[in-house]
């Protein structure tokens, strides 16, 4: 006996596949439940979270161009110079805020997609609803935990695991990294910033900017870590997710040998199928061979009866 999911070889004496977990009997997918694409958003996701990243990277290491200008106006004995560097930055963090709102949206579409899937898979057992997977990220303080648990819950059940994957934790746990390094980062800065004289005159004061400079740099390095663990390990669970997905769905639709599009994409070798009625008319049953008739030379006919 073999699994409607996965293929695997089952005993009766379980009453689920210990591979992917489908309860015996069970078709990859359950009839009448609406199945959505998530190959295509996960690949836009994937895409807009590694150039937030790079930006990111980008607004991270501005720092080095401050020290430049600092240098510039010390030398030049300009102040104006330094407001370059203020009107740099502003420049800079622009595309990574584009960026930024365009991952947040996409990733947020790919996961109430590939949650919704998992109404579909029979064995999948999310503790959350669908509307946890948009709410998760927007509602305070419930945003320090529910997108994690959303995420496992896909995991789990999208790759046939009993526990959540480690790449979960070290994805949210750098998440998080980031996210409270940026902003307290970004405070003892506008701090420092601030006691800083807004009309240097001396090569003291000017060497004040340039000191600031060099200890933002190091600063953010600790949150720009952060961010690319994060980026990176997000688009390898978007994309199993979404690859361990689309291969279900696949299996799910009705599909008989012979016909165009058999196997469906991902089947197991040796898989033959779930068990499910055909969605058109069936199939025409082959037709009885016939055995064609020797052919009688003509004239032969006269000589049998006489």
């Amino acid at each position: 006996m073999r699994c409607h999911t996965c293929g695997d070889e089952t005993s009766p004496a379980d009453n689920e596949c210990q591979n992917c977990y489908t309860p015996h009997g069970q078709p990859a997918l359950t009839p009448g439940q609406p199945t959505y694409p998530v190959r295509g958003i996960g690949t836009a996701a994937s895409v807009a979270v590694g150039a937030t990243a790079l930006l990111y990277g980008v607004v991270a290491l501005f720092p080095l161009v401050g020290v430049v200008l600092a240098g510039r106006a010390r030398e030049s004995q300009d102040p104006d110079v330094l407001l370059g560097a203020v009107l740099v930055e502003v420049v800079l963090s622009l595309p990574f805020l584009l960026a930024y709102l365009t991952a947040a949206v996409l990733v947020i579409i790919w996961t109430w997609r590939a949650r919704k899937n998992l109404d579909a898979f029979p064995g999948a057992l999310p503790h959350l609803g669908a509307g946890w997977a948009i709410a998760g990220w927007l509602v305070p303080f419930a945003n320090f935990v529910m997108p994690a648990r959303v995420v496992a819950n896909l995991a789990r059940d999208s790759l046939w695991k009993r526990f959540t994957p480690g790449l979960v934790s070290v994805w949210w746990a750098a998440w998080l990294a980031f996210s409270v390094g940026e902003r307290l980062v970004s405070r003892r800065d506008d701090r420092a910033y601030a006691r800083l004289p807004e009309q240097p005159r001396f090569d003291t004061e000017f060497r004040w900017y340039a000191d600031f400079y060099r200890e933002a740099l190091g600063w953010h390095l600790i949150p720009l870590a952060a961010c690319l663990v994060a980026a990176v390990s997000l688009i390898v669970l978007i994309r199993r997710i979404s690859v361990a997905q689309e291969q279900r769905i696949a299996l799910g639709r009705p599909a008989w040998p012979g016909y165009a599009g058999w196997p469906a994409p991902g089947a197991p070798s040796g898989y033959f199928g779930p068990a499910q009625p055909y969605a058109g008319s069936p199939p025409r049953a082959a037709a009885e061979p016939t055995v064609a008739s020797p052919e009688v030379p003509p004239g032969a006919g006269g000589t049998i009866g006489a």
